[in-house]
This record gives C-alpha cells, structure tokens and sequence, in this order.
C-alpha cells in the first residue's frame, strides 16, 4: 500500500500541469482578456462588447488598439501591468514555476493576493460541502439498506417516487422552490436567504451564533443534498440487492444466523464498496461543482462564487489559483476513496493489483 500512495502521489504532478496547460491553451483563445477589460473601462465601454481575442493582448493587437484613440504607450503600460508583454510559453513557464511554492499571484481586480482570497472563502465553501456530504450519507445508506430489505414494499414504492422526483429537480431549481416557500415568497418568510451569518453574529452569544450558523445552513444545504440523496440512495439499494442474493448470504443463513448479523456482519461490507467508490465523486461534486450555482443564488461568498466572478471578469490568477486548488483538491479525495476501500475490506490489496 505505501508504494501505491507513493506511486498515485507522483502522478498528481504531471495531471495538474497537463490540465493547467490544457486551461490555459483555452484561456488564450477567449475573447475579452484583461488587458481588452482595462482598455474598454478606459473608453467607457463594456467589457461584453469588447471583440478583441486573448491572443492580442500578449502584444499582437498594438496596431488595432492605438486606432481607437489610445495612446500605444498606455497600452503597453497596461500589458506591462498584468504580464501580456510577455510570450504565452513565458508567461506559463512563470505561472508553473510560481505554483510549485503555491504561489498564485496577485488578483488583477480585487487587490488581494490569490491565497488570501482562496483562504478567505473556503470557509463558506468548506461548510456547504461539509454539511451537504454528511447528511447525504447519514440518510441515504440507512434509507438504501432499508429499501432493498423491504424491496417490492409499499414503502420502496412511495420512497422511490419520491427519490425519482428528487433526482429530476435541479439543485438550483430546488433553490429557488424553497426561497419561494420558506423564505418570503408566500407567507412563510422562516429562513434567510443570503450570508451565512446574520449582521450581528459577533454580538450574539456562543449559543446563538451557532443557532445563527446552522439557521442560515438549512436551505443551500437542502438544495445541494437533493440530487446527491437520490444517487446515493439507489445505489446503496441496488448494492445490496446485488450481495443479498449471492450464495454466502444462502450459506450464513443457512448456519441460523439472524438476518441482522447477516446484513451487517456478512453483505455490509461488501455492498459498500460500490458506495465507497463513489464517495470522491460525491465530495468532488458537492464541493466545486454543486456549490457554484447555491453559493450564487443564496449570496454565499465562497470559491465558487468567487471562480464564477473571476472568469467572468477574466482576472486569470484568480481563475488558474481555484482551478489549481479545485484539481489538487479532486486528485487527492480520489487517493483518499481508494484508502477507504482497505478499510472497509481489508483483504484489497492496491499495491498487488498494480505490480
């Protein structure tokens, strides 16, 4: 086992650069980069009508800019000043080179360095993903391990429609259903909608910040538990189906043990490694895809939010900063559900199956 981590350790090196090259190929192509921003706030123009490609900005587009009225020097002072007169294999070999001391740079609109702000936001980040995982698993492995013990029941019939419906509604569009009932869009106004904390959190006692903090918890992480619950529910139920009708299940039973001591002393572990499995995919979803939309619609400020609104304003060491913590983040929550599979069964051997 140490020599596979050891092996899965090293390969994270060459995956996070092969996928910020991939980014920043993309990024370069994109039109509207920062130093066209810079220029189309100077003319008092949007930043949407700004036609110009990335590609200009590393120093191509001279030409083109000073006909619109600017002087070339200013130009090239803003160039200078977000690091486009440099060449895209210069400025990616300084980006790498920065990133393997996990210095990301300085925001180009926020005036922040890009550690601070990720270190800023993860909290809010840290806390929707948190919550949203636990009470995902606390409820649907029980709810699984139920509904294959009564499968065919008329309570699987009545969960399972109500797991369907669940899994067909969008996380923001549930979002928006719950603002709208619980929280002022009819006469029911019970939760808040926006922050995590209320305005005077700091002047409430221990107790009632913490009632505060989950108070403002209770609708993003519904939202973001519905599609998860669903997933992981069925696949729970279907994975013992699968192991309660295997022959060591006929045998155990055979031999008087209770149906309890089966289902957890025999089928337990091994109907759980598919949800193991899946486990990575689960934080990796709830924590840098799922939050994006929740942390937006209920005004949350963390790096999802914080991902969205630098791509949208092109500052790249914002963008490239998030990417490189979201991957770094994803690649070791997989390593990590490949260890939880030994502790679950023991007898998986990783480093066998790799030499």
């Amino acid at each position: 086992m140490p020599a596979y981590i050891a092996r899965r350790l090293l390969l994270i090196l060459p995956t996070l650069v092969i996928i910020l090259l991939v980014n920043f190929v993309i990024i370069q192509a994109a039109p509207g980069g920062p130093v066209e921003q810079a220029i189309a706030h100077l003319q008092g123009v949007g930043g949407a009508s700004v036609g110009a490609s990335s590609n200009d900005s590393a120093g191509a587009g001279g030409g083109s800019r000073a006909s619109r009225g600017l002087d070339p020097k200013l130009i090239a002072d803003i160039e200078r000043q977000y690091g486009f007169d440099k060449a895209a294999p210069e400025r990616l070999w300084l980006m790498l080179k920065h990133y393997a001391v996990l210095d990301f740079g300085n925001s180009f609109f926020r005036g922040a360095k890009v550690t601070d702000l990720i270190w800023q936001k993860m909290p809010v980040t840290l806390s929707l993903g948190f919550w949203a995982t636990l009470i995902t698993y606390l409820v649907s492995i029980p709810l699984g391990i139920r509904k294959a013990v009564r499968h065919g029941s008329l309570f699987d019939i009545w969960s399972s429609t109500a797991i369907v419906v669940g899994y067909a509604m969008p996380a923001f569009l549930f979002a928006m259903l719950l603002i709208v009932l619980f929280a002022g869009g009819t006469s029911l106004n019970w939760f808040p909608v926006r922050g995590l904390v209320s305005d005077n959190f700091d002047q409430l006692s221990l107790v009632g910040k913490l009632a505060d903090y989950f108070w403002h918890l209770v609708l993003p992480v519904a939202a973001l538990v519905i599609g998860g619950f669903a997933t992981l529910t069925i696949l729970t139920k279907n994975s013992f189906l699968n192991e309660i009708t295997r022959q060591y299940v006929v045998t155990a039973r055979a031999k008087g043990l209770s149906e309890r001591r089966v289902l957890y002393g025999h089928v337990f572990r091994n109907a759980m490694l598919l949800v193991v499995a899946g486990l990575p995919q689960a934080f990796i979803s709830v924590f840098f895809a799922g939050s994006l939309l929740i942390e937006v619609i209920f005004s949350l400020d963390g790096l999802g939010r914080l991902s969205y609104e630098a791509a949208v304003a092109r500052d790249y060491p914002v963008v490239f900063g998030t990417l490189f913590i979201f991957t770094l983040a994803g690649l070791l929550i997989k390593l990590l559900g490949d260890l939880c599979y030994t502790l679950v069964d023991p007898r998986i051997d990783f480093s066998a199956r790799n030499a």
